[in-house]
């Protein structure tokens, strides 16, 4: 239960820190490369120890780490332009109500008891998605330009929690959670960085320093996120679907709550 609670907390940080990126006029993209090397440095500095030289033996866990670094910042990305643009609440409901798409793989992959529960669960979050879109895009010409991020936003996310999910159950043999966290997150910094320099180069960008802060200030939220996300499934002793859905609506309902 603390994981599950901690994994709650350190989501929800995570809405609030994109909103002072507003208010601190904080690069978006910027501070999503740095975040990512921070996170990657948590993972390495609390974690390292817990390193089985065995990992190099079953690379599985390579190439989902790959395919969890390319969701992780493309995701990141859309969600701090989406919270900017339709607002932190709006933004977190399509994220988080994303669990409908998740428990729905889940059924299929685990072959997971279809209650009248679950069924109720999904139909609500897509109804309350396509509700706070329409909520969100208001009447003029900007709000109907980033509708699409949040229809984006619910149905990436939700393959991207079937992915941590798949992996936590098939792919960590030699390797922790904790440290296939890591690698990700710093895969997905390289990405990043490399995209960052290259717009330096063509003077598409100006780095500032404060985007460096502003990265330290997300990423340590982001790690634990992703960690205690993944230890939840492991520690609590409930389906897999039913970690997923309490975590995304608790994140929710403390988003909305906030909202007030």
């Amino acid at each position: 239960m603390i994981s599950l609670s901690l994994s709650i907390l350190f989501s929800s940080m995570i809405f609030v820190v994109f909103k002072l990126f507003d208010r601190y006029k904080i690069d978006v993209f910027q501070a999503i490369v740095f975040n990512y090397f921070t996170a990657f440095l948590c993972g390495i500095l609390l974690y390292g120890k817990e390193w089985n030289p065995e990992a190099l033996n079953d690379m599985t866990w390579f190439y989902f780490a790959v395919v969890a670094a390319i969701l992780f910042i493309s995701l990141f990305i859309l969600m701090g332009l989406s919270s900017q643009k339709n607002g932190v609440a709006i933004t977190s409901v399509a994220v988080k109500m994303s669990m409908a798409a998740s428990v729905l793989g889940m059924i299929f992959l685990y072959n997971e008891t279809v209650s009248l529960l679950k069924i109720l669960g999904i139909a609500l979050a897509f109804t309350g998605v396509v509700l706070v879109s329409w909520q969100g895009k208001g009447s003029d010409s900007k709000g109907k330009q980033s509708l699409w991020m949040l229809f984006v936003l619910f149905f990436g996310s939700g393959i991207l929690d079937l992915v941590l999910n798949y992996v936590q159950n098939n792919a960590l043999k030699h390797l922790t959670p904790s440290l296939f966290s890591s690698f990700g997150f710093g895969m997905a910094g390289i990405i990043g960085l490399t995209v960052f320099l290259v717009q330096l180069k063509m003077k598409k960008t100006q780095f500032a320093f404060k985007n460096v802060l502003g990265g330290i200030v997300l990423g340590i939220p982001n790690y634990f996120s992703i960690y205690l996300l993944i230890k939840s499934y492991k520690d609590t002793g409930w389906t897999d679907s039913t970690v997923l859905s309490i975590i995304n609506v608790s994140i929710v309902v403390f988003q909305q709550l906030q909202a007030f």
